[in-house]
């Protein structure tokens, strides 16, 4: 039982760090220190895209749900979530280039609020 809960946490921590991952520049507009937070998870995110590295947080997860009795997962947690589900895997490369635009729109934010706060 145990085992399975954890699984279920690790998947949860894993939604939410993808989810800041796109969306955590944002947060940075109110609270400028989370950028440097975001950096190092924005730079980790686009690590594993490029160079296919699975995240600690899928081994933790295959860890729990092989200890609970249930398989691990076959593909990495994008691939097992996400893609096919939420968007079709046919866009994949547009779901990529999308997220890389938020991100990059919410650091231009993040500029400019630092600059008028200077100003």
């Amino acid at each position: 039982m145990i085992y399975r809960v954890l699984a279920e946490a690790t998947m949860v921590v894993h939604f939410l760090f993808i989810a800041f991952v796109v969306t955590g520049g944002f947060l940075a507009w109110r609270r400028p220190r989370l950028i440097w937070l975001h950096l190092a998870a924005a730079v980790w995110g686009l690590c594993i895209v490029v160079f296919a590295l699975n995240c600690p947080l899928t081994y933790v997860e295959n860890w729990a749900r092989e200890r609970a009795g249930q398989s691990g997962l076959e593909r990495g947690f994008i691939d097992t979530y996400l893609t096919g589900v939420m968007y079709p895997e046919r866009y994949l490369d547009e779901v990529r280039l999308l997220i890389a635009v938020v991100v990059a729109v919410s650091y231009a934010g993040v500029v400019i609020r630092w600059r008028r706060r200077r100003g």
